[in-house]
């Protein structure tokens, strides 16, 4: 018996140490883009509040790699072929849950249920109702929620037409905005320019911090 609990608990372990964190965002873009646009030059189209902002202007980074990445060049001076702008927030929601607390079949007493290791020994792993959850009670807890939000949009910087429209969404636990920004700015462009107005969802699996 003690055995089959030590390999249970160390597959347990294993299983646990096995999974990786992930952002999961929702994402929508909608697109007119051009089959041919030879020039890429940009800007970022900002107010003057955002020229000291410093977390608007490191978001402004993480874009400009993800820009730079799809071949766009950020122009320094002359007329940029196109504009970039964003608008990023974050909300919370308070979540309320009743869950069942339910006994495990495995810990009635030293023996189990169906006497181990006496004669006459029943082996549970041939009785399908071995393993039945028993509900004894209900327990609630409470806890929050947090919807990031990002969109970004692409115009052309003559007449303003607006090519590239993504909107991404992202909801957990994690409160910090600077932490997730990365995968949000990342899933905005994953199959860029991709299919005007198909909702499709990205998973990134967080990196560690060191």
């Amino acid at each position: 018996m003690k055995r089959i609990i030590t390999l249970c608990l160390a597959a347990f372990t294993l299983l646990l140490g096995g999974c990786a964190t992930v952002i999961r965002s929702d994402v929508t873009a909608f697109n007119e883009w051009p089959a041919d646009l030879p020039n890429k030059s940009y800007v970022f189209e900002h107010t003057a509040a955002h020229e000291n902002d410093l977390e608007y202007r490191n978001y402004e980074n993480l874009v400009r790699t993800e820009l730079q990445r799809l071949g766009f060049v950020q122009a320094d001076g002359g007329s940029p072929q196109l504009k970039v702008a964003l608008n990023y927030g974050i909300a919370a929601r308070d979540v309320h849950v009743v869950e069942p607390v339910v006994a495990d079949p495995m810990w009635y007493g030293p023996y189990g249920p169906y006497g181990w290791g006496r004669p006459g020994f029943y082996s549970p792993f041939y009785d399908p109702f071995w393993y039945a959850p028993q509900v004894v009670g209900q327990r609630e807890y409470n806890f929050q929620l947090f919807q990031r939000r990002l969109n970004i949009a692409i115009t052309r910087a003559a007449g303003g037409q607006k090519l590239y429209d993504v909107t991404v969404t992202s909801e957990g636990k994690m409160n910090s905005l600077p932490a997730v920004m990365p995968y949000l700015v990342r899933s905005a462009f994953t199959d860029f320019p991709g299919k005007s107005g198909v909702p499709h969802q990205v998973e990134l699996k967080v990196e560690d911090q060191k």
